[in-house]
């Protein structure tokens, strides 16, 4: 399923939350998954509110008690002991991890050394959780959002005050389209940003989206100018595609052995990369040189980058969020006078399919039976239809 975030008054991590409730998410799963964090001094409520002419649903999570400043390292640890699935555990760390980094280019700081302050709370914990938790839970796979606007003025922090957006927050956005000067004070918080940077959120519209329910998530300011509200529509892509989204992990590499480079690709495909790509490029001082991209589920980002730091001579990765519109698919075998062959067939909106006989499947075939390798594909595509 994908998400269209129409975050025309901004987002924070309450907003996010509530309208995930609002499309259906039940509060009695989301309080008793929060709860295993063994978070003290955090009791979560739920109201129907009115927001203009909107009604929307509130999430408040009421902090009592004097709360501790966490590091990504502590809090990295009260995700591992809780007994959260694996998909809540992996986007909840992605946008802690997503956030440390983005403090730590701040603060010229390692990301396991930066010390949360705001967002290392109980309520900012909570909100990422509890997003995780309702992202999981709704089925969604894909998510995109409107322009952003960014607000303006000064925000108080506990580095004091601070330009709208937070350097943080500006950070975390880096990608998105945002509208610079949109509305009053900050509309963009850095735990709603860095939710929209952790869960692989891309810029992008609703042409793909065959829109389904609608909830509203309050937000707590009442703002002159319009509705304090995030909107999220879920739906289907149309018939015949599917949408998802990856993370591009990259590096450029100059001074490499060539023939390092087929072992290199051979474990990332191992480590479940979905593609990768060699492209020759002209680096600085005129040497030429790689750029070796791997398209990646989200939850393996990691485990991709150890493979990048072992198998090449790169010191540094970057990475992105993509957001993928494909053609479905299936795969088949087919029976030929060359034996079974894997066949991949995909279905375009319009109905037109397209066959695609795999390569090994057919060279295998081919070295069999002493053919020519296209005398293989050919008898596939026909098998197939």
């Amino acid at each position: 399923m994908h998400a269209y975030f129409d975050a025309f008054s901004g987002i924070a991590g309450d907003m996010t939350v509530a309208a995930l409730l609002d499309l259906g998410v039940p509060f009695a799963d989301l309080d008793q998954t929060i709860g295993t964090l063994k978070l003290e001094g955090c009791v979560l409520s739920t109201a129907a509110v009115e927001k203009g002419p909107i009604r929307a649903t509130r999430f408040h999570v009421e902090v009592q008690g004097r709360q501790p400043h966490r590091t990504f390292t502590t809090i990295r640890e009260i995700l591992a002991k809780a007994p959260l699935s694996a998909g809540v555990r992996e986007r909840a760390l992605a946008a802690f991890r997503a956030l440390a980094e983005a403090e730590g280019r701040v603060h010229g700081k390692p990301p396991d050394d930066v010390h949360f302050h705001e967002v290392g709370s109980v309520d900012a914990i909570a909100d990422i959780v509890g997003a995780a938790f309702g992202v999981e839970t709704l089925g969604i796979t894909s998510i995109a959002v409107s322009p952003l606007p960014l607000g303006s003025g000064m925000v108080d922090t506990q580095h004091g005050p601070l330009p709208v957006p937070a350097p943080a927050t500006a950070e975390l956005l880096e990608g998105f389209a945002v509208r610079a000067g949109d509305g009053e004070g900050e509309l963009v918080t850095p735990t709603g940003a860095a939710i929209l940077r952790g869960f692989g959120a891309v810029s992008g519209g609703v042409s793909t989206l065959r829109a389904g329910r609608i909830g509203y998530g309050a937000g707590t300011r009442t703002l002159r100018d319009r509705p304090n509200v995030l909107r999220i529509l879920v739906g289907d892509p149309p018939p015949g595609l599917e949408t998802d989204v990856m993370t591009v992990v990259e590096c450029n590499i100059d001074d490499m052995n060539p023939e390092l480079y087929a072992h290199a690709v051979g474990r990332l495909l191992a480590a479940g990369a979905v593609d990768v790509t060699l492209v020759p490029v002209q680096m600085k001082k005129g040497r030429p040189g790689v750029v070796l991209q791997a398209i990646v589920p989200p939850t393996l980002h990691d485990a991709i980058a150890r493979v990048l730091f072992a198998e090449t001579t790169t010191i540094g990765v970057r990475s992105h969020a993509v957001r993928r519109v494909k053609l479905a698919r299936r795969t088949v075998e087919v029976e030929t006078a060359y034996g079974a062959i894997t066949v991949k067939i995909s279905e375009g909106p319009d109905g037109q399919r397209t066959v695609a006989p795999e390569y090994e499947s057919c060279r295998v075939a081919a070295e069999r039976h002493d053919v020519a390798l296209r005398l293989v594909y050919d008898a596939a595509r026909q098998a197939a239809g």
